[in-house]
Protein backbone atom coordinates (compact mmCIF):
# COMPACT_ATOMS: atom_id res chain seq x y z
CA UNK A 1 0.00 0.00 0.00
CA UNK A 2 2.77 2.53 1.44
CA UNK A 3 4.59 1.70 -2.20
CA UNK A 4 1.73 2.13 -4.27
CA UNK A 5 0.92 5.66 -2.35
CA UNK A 6 4.53 6.56 -3.13
CA UNK A 7 4.17 6.47 -6.93
CA UNK A 8 1.21 8.30 -6.93
CA UNK A 9 2.72 10.91 -5.20
CA UNK A 10 5.61 10.66 -7.77
CA UNK A 11 3.22 11.06 -10.24
CA UNK A 12 1.13 13.54 -8.76
CA UNK A 13 4.31 15.82 -8.74
CA UNK A 14 5.00 15.37 -12.04
CA UNK A 15 1.52 16.43 -13.30
CA UNK A 16 1.14 18.93 -11.35
CA UNK A 17 4.13 20.31 -12.64
CA UNK A 18 3.52 19.90 -16.06
CA UNK A 19 0.36 21.00 -15.79
CA UNK A 20 0.95 24.28 -13.42
CA UNK A 21 3.73 25.00 -16.24
CA UNK A 22 1.66 25.12 -18.99
CA UNK A 23 -0.95 27.02 -17.44
CA UNK A 24 1.32 29.33 -16.34
CA UNK A 25 2.52 30.19 -20.25
CA UNK A 26 -1.19 31.33 -20.57
CA UNK A 27 -1.19 35.26 -20.39
CA UNK A 28 -5.25 35.02 -19.05
CA UNK A 29 -4.82 32.60 -16.31
CA UNK A 30 -1.64 34.73 -14.99
CA UNK A 31 -4.30 37.65 -15.35
CA UNK A 32 -7.45 35.88 -13.65
CA UNK A 33 -4.46 34.72 -10.67
CA UNK A 34 -3.20 37.89 -10.31
CA UNK A 35 -6.87 39.52 -10.03
CA UNK A 36 -7.89 36.92 -7.13
CA UNK A 37 -10.73 35.64 -9.84
CA UNK A 38 -9.35 31.88 -9.44
CA UNK A 39 -7.71 30.02 -7.28
CA UNK A 40 -6.57 26.21 -6.25
CA UNK A 41 -9.33 24.07 -4.80
CA UNK A 42 -8.41 21.07 -2.13
CA UNK A 43 -9.94 18.62 -4.75
CA UNK A 44 -7.62 19.22 -7.67
CA UNK A 45 -9.19 21.33 -9.88
CA UNK A 46 -8.99 25.17 -10.23
CA UNK A 47 -12.37 27.48 -8.89
CA UNK A 48 -14.07 30.74 -10.04
CA UNK A 49 -13.96 32.91 -7.24
CA UNK A 50 -14.97 35.70 -9.04
CA UNK A 51 -15.60 36.83 -12.32
CA UNK A 52 -18.05 36.50 -15.76
CA UNK A 53 -18.17 34.53 -18.42
CA UNK A 54 -14.69 34.34 -19.90
CA UNK A 55 -13.33 33.53 -16.24
CA UNK A 56 -15.80 30.42 -16.03
CA UNK A 57 -14.68 29.37 -19.55
CA UNK A 58 -10.65 30.00 -18.81
CA UNK A 59 -11.18 27.84 -15.76
CA UNK A 60 -13.43 25.27 -17.19
CA UNK A 61 -10.88 24.46 -20.48
CA UNK A 62 -8.12 24.52 -17.40
CA UNK A 63 -10.18 21.74 -15.58
CA UNK A 64 -11.05 19.75 -18.51
CA UNK A 65 -6.91 19.24 -19.15
CA UNK A 66 -6.63 19.02 -15.78
CA UNK A 67 -9.08 15.96 -15.82
CA UNK A 68 -7.68 14.24 -18.53
CA UNK A 69 -4.11 14.73 -17.33
CA UNK A 70 -5.33 13.05 -14.10
CA UNK A 71 -7.23 10.18 -15.51
CA UNK A 72 -3.91 9.17 -17.77
CA UNK A 73 -2.17 9.50 -14.62
CA UNK A 74 -4.68 7.89 -12.14
CA UNK A 75 -4.74 5.06 -14.67
CA UNK A 76 -1.17 4.24 -14.79
CA UNK A 77 -0.83 4.31 -11.32
CA UNK A 78 -3.80 2.04 -10.36
CA UNK A 79 -5.93 4.87 -8.46
CA UNK A 80 -8.79 6.41 -9.14
CA UNK A 81 -9.41 9.98 -10.91
CA UNK A 82 -10.87 11.08 -7.30
CA UNK A 83 -7.77 9.88 -5.00
CA UNK A 84 -5.38 11.15 -7.83
CA UNK A 85 -7.11 14.73 -8.44
CA UNK A 86 -7.38 14.88 -4.42
CA UNK A 87 -3.76 14.46 -3.58
CA UNK A 88 -2.85 16.78 -6.28
CA UNK A 89 -5.19 18.99 -4.78
CA UNK A 90 -3.38 19.15 -1.68
CA UNK A 91 0.07 19.70 -3.50
CA UNK A 92 -1.47 22.49 -5.67
CA UNK A 93 -2.94 24.08 -2.71
CA UNK A 94 0.47 23.85 -0.59
CA UNK A 95 1.87 25.56 -3.04
CA UNK A 96 -0.22 28.78 -3.88
CA UNK A 97 1.71 31.95 -3.71
CA UNK A 98 1.46 34.37 -1.18
CA UNK A 99 -1.84 36.69 -2.33
CA UNK A 100 -3.27 34.12 -4.13
CA UNK A 101 -6.42 32.61 -3.53
CA UNK A 102 -7.31 29.11 -2.62
CA UNK A 103 -10.38 26.94 -1.14
CA UNK A 104 -10.05 26.76 2.29
CA UNK A 105 -10.90 23.05 3.62
CA UNK A 106 -14.67 24.40 5.15
CA UNK A 107 -15.10 26.11 1.53
CA UNK A 108 -13.97 29.14 1.60
CA UNK A 109 -11.84 31.51 -0.77
CA UNK A 110 -9.05 32.50 1.20
CA UNK A 111 -5.88 34.46 0.36
CA UNK A 112 -2.65 32.51 1.20
CA UNK A 113 -0.42 34.99 3.20
CA UNK A 114 1.85 32.39 4.53
CA UNK A 115 0.64 28.97 5.37
CA UNK A 116 -2.83 27.60 3.47
CA UNK A 117 -5.46 25.53 5.32
CA UNK A 118 -4.70 22.06 3.86
CA UNK A 119 -8.11 19.31 4.24
CA UNK A 120 -6.68 17.10 7.36
CA UNK A 121 -6.32 14.04 4.54
CA UNK A 122 -3.39 16.17 3.52
CA UNK A 123 -0.20 14.40 4.24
Amino acid sequence: MKTGLLTVAGVVALTGLSAAAMAQRDPAYAAAREAKQVGEQPDGYLGVVSGGAAVQALVRDINIKRKAAYTASAQASGSTVEQFAFTTGCNLVARVPVGEMYKTPSGQWKENTGTPELDGRCK
